[in-house]
């Protein structure tokens, strides 16, 4: 009976491709079941031009769509089934802004803590996407580190660096995803706590080596920094310290795990779990 639906719904609007569309984005904002949003995706729609006999939707822009309204199954399918077409580039007719990394920038974005989850297992399952968390994001060269930095999403900085993102990457204007949470912890003014800290310390635990452009003003202005970091903190990154002995440990632990098991090999530590990077996200599974 309902795909019956489908079918007659499709008739329905099969001289309106527009209309069409709109139907299939529907569906999965209401979150359809994966089979009939997968017959809507494949069934073909006749539009005006020479060669109109065309798929709807691509499994990457049908990834975007999963994204936005958080489909966690029709995003689970797609990786699993598609892979590699599901993470390629979308077309131009649907994506205005192209991205080299759009899925891991909407997830990101969008604080879709599962489905990124889900993408960056299936980046380490194909040869192909080995490198896909290091692409850069088009808005200014800024990486999708950097956007969770910007956005204080503490889980995703230590999902993207446990999969291999660099905390090293710069954008246009020299600015590391460090430079970047520096700067609203100076909007914030505050010494400890909250999501912007937590961004801060995950950070760190992936960073053997300090790098950033910021590092000069920190001299500059010792009891601002001071108050906003920390005195331990401060001294360290002004390069007046060396690393804390815990966060060295850390540092040397973080560094044994494989981008390819985590954050399963994170949960799996020995250790405490106060002394993991703060916003630990929950285990991923990938059925």
């Amino acid at each position: 009976m309902a795909s019956l639906t489908v079918s007659s719904a499709a008739r329905r609007v099969e001289k309106h491709p527009k209309s069409f569309s709109l139907l299939y984005y529907r569906a999965v904002r209401d979150l359809k079941p994966v089979w009939m949003l997968e017959d809507m995706r494949t069934m073909e729609t006749f539009y005006q031009e020479e060669d109109c006999s065309q798929r709807i939707y691509t499994p990457s822009e049908a990834l975007l769509y999963a994204i936005v309204h958080d489909h966690q199954a029709y995003a689970q399918y797609l990786l699993s089934r598609y892979t590699d077409e599901a993470l390629a580039k979308p077309g131009e007719r649907f994506c205005c802004c192209p991205s080299t990394a759009p899925h891991l920038t909407m997830a990101v974005r969008y604080d879709r803590r599962h489905i990124l989850g889900l993408i960056l297992q299936e980046t380490h399952r194909t040869p192909s996407g080995t490198s896909y968390t290091g692409y850069l994001h088009t808005e200014g060269g800024r990486t999708p580190l950097h956007l969770a930095c910007e956005l204080q999403r503490p889980e995703a900085v230590v999902m993207l660096l446990g999969s291999g993102a660099s905390p090293l990457a710069r954008d246009h204007d020299g600015l590391t995803p460090l430079d970047v949470i520096l700067e609203k912890l100076r909007e914030s003014e505050a010494a400890s706590g909250g999501e912007r800290r937590q961004c801060l310390d995950n950070l760190l635990m992936f960073m053997p080596k300090v790098h950033f452009k910021m590092k000069a003003a920190l001299g500059t202005e010792p009891e601002r920094w001071s108050k906003v970091l920390g005195e331990e903190t401060y001294k360290y990154l002004a390069g007046r310290s060396p690393a804390p002995l815990l966060l060295t440990a850390m540092q040397t632990v973080l560094q044994q795990l494989s981008p390819a098991t985590f954050p399963d090999s994170l949960h799996e530590l020995p250790i405490p779990s106060s002394l993991k990077p703060p916003g630990l996200p929950v285990r991923q599974k990938v059925v």
